[in-house]
């Protein structure tokens, strides 16, 4: 969360540059509008949530919100630029971000091969002409979904990390953000899986997947090196550890989403914590009561 001057300007010049007054603005990004001005004067802060549905009503990045820019050093790993949302800047982005949002959302609850353009513009109440122009191919879109769901992990890491200053904290808040709980994240969790299955078909896809894929590594072993200058983690290979817990990560997430018996949300945090105190905050050889 944020209060500086520099942020409320930064929204108050988005809001001038979108379409309709403040109300239509508040009521776009779910806020109701005395929150809004209350934000904007001062005297109540931005929500990370809020931060999120700003930057993602608007184009922007949360990062930008916050520091002015897209590529500021911050908290997570900014994302590389073949990995950021394409855009057409002389069209409006209106019409082709509501296009995108309902596209992602699709592919997350039916699977990309059973979402046709034609259902992407029937639920979009617009033309399959109008998904065309915007989205050549189908593969287009589901190129342009993980580019979103990377935008999406990164604004939501920024928003909710860059006031944590303790990397013990923000590396247990980074793993929270990623359990693939109900709603946004368990569907960011369904387009992964099938990003991941594609790109295991589909060479043309890996350097995509891989540079998103790249952006979520650097992100934990920035903060493994920060917990190891605030000496609260254990002195060791970063890029090694980050690897080991990255790929827990993703193994136990794919037990929840596939519905393993006996996995869930919760056996997934604990596994992830016991792992974190074990391998990454104690020193080797200390000793730990089980």
């Amino acid at each position: 969360m944020d209060g500086t001057d520099e942020l409320r300007q930064r929204v108050r010049e988005l809001i001038r540059a979108m379409p309709g007054a403040q109300r239509e603005f508040a009521g776009a990004i779910g806020l109701d509008e005395t929150k809004l001005s209350k934000a904007l004067s001062g005297t109540r802060r931005f929500s990370p949530h809020e931060l999120v549905r700003v930057a993602e009503y608007c184009g922007v990045t949360v990062n930008w919100l916050l520091n002015g820019s897209d590529d500021a050093a911050t908290v997570a790993a900014v994302p590389s630029p073949a990995t950021r949302p394409a855009a057409n800047p002389a069209e409006p982005s209106e019409p082709r971000r509501r296009i995108l949002e309902t596209a992602w959302q699709l592919i997350a609850e039916h699977g990309y091969h059973r979402v046709r353009i034609a259902d992407i513009a029937k639920a979009c109440g617009t033309s399959t002409a109008t998904i065309h122009y915007y989205f050549p191919t189908k593969t287009k879109v589901l190129n342009e979904a993980l580019r979103h769901n990377v935008k999406l992990a990164f604004d939501r890491q920024v928003a909710e990390l860059h006031s944590i200053d303790d990397a013990r904290e923000r590396l247990l808040r980074l793993v929270e953000l990623q359990l693939p709980s109900d709603g946004p994240m368990r569907a960011e969790w369904s387009v992964w899986l099938q990003v991941w299955n594609e790109s295991a078909l589909n060479p043309g896809l890996r350097s995509l997947y891989w540079d998103s894929y790249d952006r979520w590594y650097r992100t934990i072993a920035m903060t493994l090196r920060t917990g190891q200058e605030q000496h609260v983690f254990r002195a060791q290979d970063a890029d090694q550890a980050a690897a080991q817990l990255t790929a827990l990560i993703d193994g136990l997430g794919i037990q929840v989403v596939t519905g393993r018996p006996g996995s869930s949300v919760e056996i997934m945090r604990d596994v992830l914590h016991e792992f974190i105190e074990r391998n990454i905050v104690e020193a080797p050889g200390s000793d730990r009561t089980p």
